[in-house]
């Protein structure tokens, strides 16, 4: 597959979050002189609290996570967790007498977001560990050629997690006690969707409860998505209905 590199001024890589998150953790490290760590090498407490007051993350924003808890550590902004792995992953940075400073590398590929965009994409998608956000590492069979180009067709016009994981693997919910389709739902969830969807690929939509929560999160490609990707099924799609 073919990941192309946008211009460092195309307005759609405004959709990433990560990408978003990544250069304004290098501008706090420049400006703080690197990032505090826990004694576990953790970031601290002061960058998570920073993070979830200053990450385009609605969803782990600081109004939210601190109805639930007083203070913020790295593992509770799941971001900044995200974040710190991935960094280590890609060799962007290291620890460094108690803080974490990043690397020159880091530092120049900030200045040239479309380029961070494909590093981040390459990184995140087809090298990154992702059992290190997933507290229940069920793995389930699948790479990046199969799923990117099976959401391709299936996210064209939107499709649900249920969706994707009858065409996946098969499975269909039988209640909340179904072990072997909540493990899959776990795995496609925390190692294919939401990468893509923090990548700015995908957009999810959440539904009203009275849908099954397997059902009530729609998944549609974004702009970001078209202009990024060539697959071998972008042949198969089809013009979107506008209603």
């Amino acid at each position: 597959m073919e990941v192309r590199t946008l211009d460092d001024s195309d307005p759609l890589l405004g959709s990433s979050k990560l990408l978003d998150a990544v250069r304004k953790t290098v501008g706090f490290a420049q400006e703080n002189d690197g990032i505090g760590l826990t004694k576990g090498k953790a970031f601290n407490r002061k960058v998570a609290t920073w993070a979830a007051e200053n990450f385009n993350w609605p969803e782990y924003s600081a109004e939210k996570l601190l109805r639930i808890q007083k203070v913020l550590n790295e593992e509770d902004v799941i971001p900044v967790l995200a974040l710190h792995e991935l960094m280590i992953s890609m060799r962007l940075g290291r620890h460094v007498k108690g803080k974490w400073q990043f690397s020159k590398k880091a530092e120049a590929l900030v200045q040239t977001p479309g380029v961070l965009q494909t590093a981040l994409t390459k990184g995140f998608l087809f090298e990154f560990d992702h059992c290190r956000l997933q507290r229940f590492p069920f793995i389930a069979p699948g790479n990046w050629d199969v799923w990117l180009n099976v959401i391709n067709v299936e996210a064209h016009s939107g499709v649900s997690e249920a969706a994707l994981l009858k065409t996946f693997y098969g499975v269909e919910c039988s209640g909340a006690g179904d072990r072997e389709f909540w493990d899959h739902c776990s795995f496609l969830v925390w190692h294919v969707l939401k990468p893509l969807s923090w990548l700015g690929y995908l957009e999810a939509a959440e539904l009203d409860g009275r849908h099954p929560s397997s059902d009530r999160t729609i998944y549609t490609k974004t702009p970001l998505w078209q202009k990024t990707f060539s697959l071998d099924t972008d042949d198969e799609l089809r013009p979107v209905a506008v209603h």
